[in-house]
């Protein structure tokens, strides 16, 4: 990693994370929160707002809700805020530090 590190591109196409959100959305922007503040670059990806018309995030994830992330970077792909946060936290944070 370099001393000099570019701030978090949420719009960044080649990023190893993908989130799926809905505008506005407090759970959204929970985890958007967390991604910003550990410095990781993201691409958002915003999906219909009719749960039954979320094809995608069920494809990626088993699951319409959102949020919904894919990290290429490790392979997973989750949903529900809190399980993100959690993983972020645990994989890129100080949350897996003893």
């Amino acid at each position: 990693m370099s001393a000099t590190s570019a701030p978090p591109n949420p719009e960044s196409q080649d990023a190893p994370i993908t989130l799926y959100r809905l505008q506005a959305c407090p759970f959204c922007e929970r985890v958007v929160r967390v991604l910003e503040e550990l410095g990781l670059d993201y691409h958002s990806r915003f999906v219909e707002p009719l749960h039954s018309e979320r094809d995608v995030v069920k494809r990626l994830v088993g699951a319409r809700t959102v949020p919904a992330i894919v990290d290429e970077e490790t392979g997973v792909a989750m949903a529900e805020s809190a399980n993100i946060v959690e993983y972020l936290e645990t994989t890129y944070g100080d949350g897996g530090e003893a």
